[in-house]
């Protein structure tokens, strides 16, 4: 017969996002609080609490999934221990923390990326690259991602080309782990090219002070532009990958010049023939600055009913990378799709989707963060996953795995509970006899303190 468990209040010192240790860990290696003593046109009538601390408070809050300011006040009710997990003498004010970070604004966005640049050369692990047939690549994936904020009156909000209101922030992600390097905050209805030849330069500049090896950028179509190649060749060691913009041209005439293009790959099966090729000409015939990989699929049945007319779908690529086959070619860029995923940890996990203020500068403030806060999860991920491996500890997964999502690091590690202990003028942490990740979170608290950064 069950045993009924009841409910008892005791007067222990209980923590609840014992999480933080490693948090604090890696922002105290890369002497985080400290970089924004002196900011540039920030001036504070409030001395007693710095603006490392406050940005430190917030990037705690986003590492729990808590990106509200009104989240602080249950670490105000008993501060010491966030206050000592993240390296600060001060817990502020829900109202403190929302008027430094209006004050702030994106005069810290510079140096919150080269925190973050620095903590993923010191302490991250090593970057997993792409295998192709000619050498392996670094993916390098730009791509831009809506975030409803429907129903508000924030700054910079408007129609999406998802079809709801909100921003269309730009991201760039780096290796098949995905450490988000580069961040800007934008209207929603900002074309997607804006502005993203200032943001590759950028990317490619922050990425070259993480690694050296050969870089291969994949671009939607959105970002099919001149301007875009232009930077980029300026650059050793960069090839680009980008699905073509077919604009105005014929899909009849894609068709045509797949069944009459040489060494083509041609598959059919009952619903669809599909033409797998190269070229070095477009439908009408006239040369092409550079060789075009492409998919021209025949479909003639669709959701299971058959079509009166076979449907016509054509993808094109550009690719600076030679001798790759064109399957091959095709196969890196659905690759590129997996920064849908992180977007989604970006959204979902961490739950930043809805801003948390009505003031552009802020929110790009708070974007900023995120990606510290993004980065800093990863990295706690991905070490724990090699003290997993190496160490045989008893928390294996049904299957191997590469990259451990954010929601897991926060369920495994942040949110593990334990009791504060004060002995021999020592503070300790205790996990307890039934947590099955004691030993893997103390593996990761202790290499992220020792390990040099």
């Amino acid at each position: 017969m069950p045993t009924t468990i009841n409910v008892k209040h005791g007067n222990e010192n209980l923590v609840s996002q014992s999480g933080l240790l490693p948090v604090g860990a890696l922002l105290k290696s890369i002497n985080f609080a400290e970089r924004f003593k002196n900011l540039p046109d920030v001036h504070c009538v409030d001395p007693n609490i710095s603006h490392g601390e406050i940005l430190s408070s917030m990037l705690g809050l986003i590492c729990v999934g808590k990106p509200d300011y009104i989240a602080i006040e249950i670490f105000r009710q008993d501060p010491f221990f966030f206050t000592q997990a993240m390296g600060i003498s001060n817990c502020p004010s829900q109202s403190t923390l929302r008027e430094r970070i209006d004050l702030i604004g994106e005069s810290a966005n510079e140096l919150i990326k080269e925190a973050s640049v620095e903590m993923i050369r010191g302490k991250a692990p090593a970057i997993s690259p792409v295998q192709t047939s000619v050498g392996n690549y670094i993916p390098l994936d730009l791509d831009v991602s809506p975030f409803d904020n429907s129903k508000t009156k924030k700054e910079g909000v408007s129609r999406t080309y998802k079809g709801c209101d909100g921003y269309a922030p730009m991201f760039g992600y780096l290796g098949t782990e995905g450490y988000l390097i580069n961040v800007e905050l934008r209207k929603g209805s900002q074309h997607c090219q804006k502005n993203t030849p200032a943001f590759i330069q950028e990317i490619l500049k922050l990425t070259r002070q993480i690694t050296q090896e050969p870089l291969l950028m994949r671009l939607d179509s959105g970002n099919d532009s001149q301007d875009n190649f232009e930077i980029i060749k300026k650059y050793e060691g960069v090839d680009v990958l980008v699905k073509r913009n077919l604009r105005k041209e014929s899909l009849d005439g894609w068709f045509i010049l797949a069944q009459n293009t040489e060494n083509v790959k041609l598959i059919r099966c009952k619903h669809k023939s599909v033409w797998v090729g190269q070229t070095t000409v477009d439908p009408k015939g006239h040369a092409l600055p550079r060789p075009i990989v492409f998919k021209v699929t025949e479909r003639y049945e669709e959701k299971g009913e058959p079509l009166l007319f076979p449907k016509i779908e054509v993808e094109t690529y550009w690719i600076t990378i030679t001798g790759l086959s064109p399957q091959e070619v095709i196969n890196l860029y659905h690759d590129h799709g997996t920064s849908e995923q992180f977007h989604s940890e970006i959204k979902s996990d961490i739950g930043l989707e809805r801003f948390p203020s009505c003031h552009f500068s802020s929110n790009s403030l708070i974007l900023h963060l995120a990606l510290l806060a993004y980065n800093t999860l990863r990295i706690i991920g991905q070490i724990s996953l090699e003290e997993q491996d190496e160490n045989n500890l008893p928390v294996n997964r049904r299957k191997t795995v590469s990259r451990r999502r954010l929601r897991t690091v926060m369920q495994d590690l942040m949110y593990m509970a334990g009791r504060l202990i004060y002995s021999g003028r020592r503070w300790s942490i205790s996990f307890g006899k039934i947590n099955p990740f004691a030993q893997l979170a103390e593996n990761v608290l202790h290499r992220l303190r020792c390990s040099p950064g």
